[in-house]
């Protein structure tokens, strides 16, 4: 994912999130590992961390469920 952290980007913070994703505020499009970039329709969005979600690169909460079996 291409957020902040690679570029500074005005008015976008990347925040993470305690064993669950990144939330990610003000930006237009979150550009995922293999480069393509998925538009954001609103203020704040989470960013699946774990690499497990069933709709990437958005999370889905599986991170839960991975916890809860270890």
């Amino acid at each position: 994912m291409s957020t902040t952290r690679d570029r500074h980007v005005p008015g976008v913070t990347v925040e993470r999130c305690p064993g669950g994703p990144l939330l990610v505020r003000g930006a237009e499009t979150v550009r995922d590992a293999d480069g393509t970039e998925h538009e954001v329709t609103r203020p704040l969005v989470a960013v699946c961390a774990c690499g497990k979600s069933g709709r990437p690169p958005w999370c889905d909460g599986t991170h839960k469920a991975l916890r809860e079996r270890e």
